[in-house]
């Protein structure tokens, strides 16, 4: 989350009319996060999410994350609500730009998770795969293998000021990965961005699953492998085997990986690294002026990277047969 477009007020009162929502009490806008322009709304009837989408999220896509949010919701996932207008609407304009409002989750997103929250959020990835199974809409992943190329042209003049050596690092995943990137693994709806701060809980119990503006078709395991980097890593750069093997445990509690998933989890892993580099450098080097955003610092990829590489098998994430 964070606010790239400023919202003048009688343009939120002019948004807000067509919902039976009444009246504003307060508005403020949310800096966690690079992708799109959100804010806290809180009315007279509820607290609410307010989005307006920016940069990777293209408004042909939104109908697909909009009736996923739904679909899951009826399937048990406690996920944001897209809320309608009087005229049953979803989606609307604000500010020139595509806007949703969706329902309010409560909870916290840790900052250090625990082996217990690492299990709970495998467990509820593993339920997400399942209740998607029969959502009828797909949507490729444009950030996949496919689409780290163009990531990397956007950012290769400057990447050796961000760190020196950063561009043939690059330049050396990419040659590794295209080579040896999984092809025909279980494949289904993907979150595509489970981090911490997109998983809210009450103590150590999961309250909810939020931003599903990356959702796609892709593979499971590599939605799997998105959250061996983001939650399993301790701040030093360091692997934590103990949350790793909690999260492969809750998720295997739900939906067992097959062999193939397990064999190709290393290069999965590394590949994941490698996409959330390459986003977190573009950004970092793109920041629009005056953008109430905190870009996210790739280098704590590039370590991750560093870690993948020496990676042989998925036992060394915690697998245990």
């Amino acid at each position: 989350m964070a606010v790239y477009t400023e919202v003048p007020d009688e343009d939120l009162r002019a948004f807000l009319s067509r919902y039976d929502l009444g009246e504003v009490i307060s508005f403020k806008g949310i800096t966690e996060g690079v992708e799109n322009s959100n804010f806290f709304v809180r009315t007279t009837e509820s607290p609410l999410i307010l989005t307006l989408y920016e940069k990777r999220v293209r408004e042909a896509d939104l109908p697909f994350f909009l009736g996923l949010m739904e679909h899951l919701a009826g399937r048990g996932i406690t996920c944001p609500l897209p809320v309608r207008t009087r005229d049953g609407e979803a989606l609307g304009r604000l500010a020139g730009r595509p806007a949703v409002l969706v329902t309010f989750l409560d909870g916290i997103a840790v900052k250090r998770p625990s082996a217990a929250h690492c299990r709970a959020a495998g467990a509820a990835l593993a339920k997400l795969h399942e209740a998607g199974r029969d959502f009828p809409m797909r949507r490729e992943n444009a950030l996949s293998i496919s689409g780290w190329p163009p990531l990397f042209a956007a950012a290769e003049a400057d990447a050796d000021r961000v760190a020196p050596g950063l561009a043939d690092r690059i330049r050396t995943e990419l040659a590794h990965l295209g080579a040896r990137w999984p092809r025909n693994l279980p494949s289904g709806i993907i979150h595509a961005d489970l981090f911490t701060d997109n998983v809210f809980f009450l103590g150590e119990d999961l309250s909810g699953v939020i931003d599903f503006y990356f959702a796609c078709t892709d593979a499971y395991a590599y939605d799997l492998a998105i959250c061996l980097n983001a939650w399993c890593f301790e701040p030093d750069g360091s692997f934590n085997g103990t949350k790793g093997r909690a999260m492969l445990a809750g998720y295997g509690s739900v939906r067992r990986l097959e062999p193939a998933e397990i064999a190709a989890l290393p290069t999965l892993a590394r590949g994941s690294a490698l996409r959330f580099m390459l986003t977190r450098l573009v950004d970092w080097l793109h920041v629009p002026p005056g953008a109430l955003v905190r870009p996210k610092d790739p280098l704590e990829y590039d370590r991750k990277l560093a870690f993948h590489r020496r990676v042989t098998s998925a036992r060394e994430y915690g697998w245990e047969p």
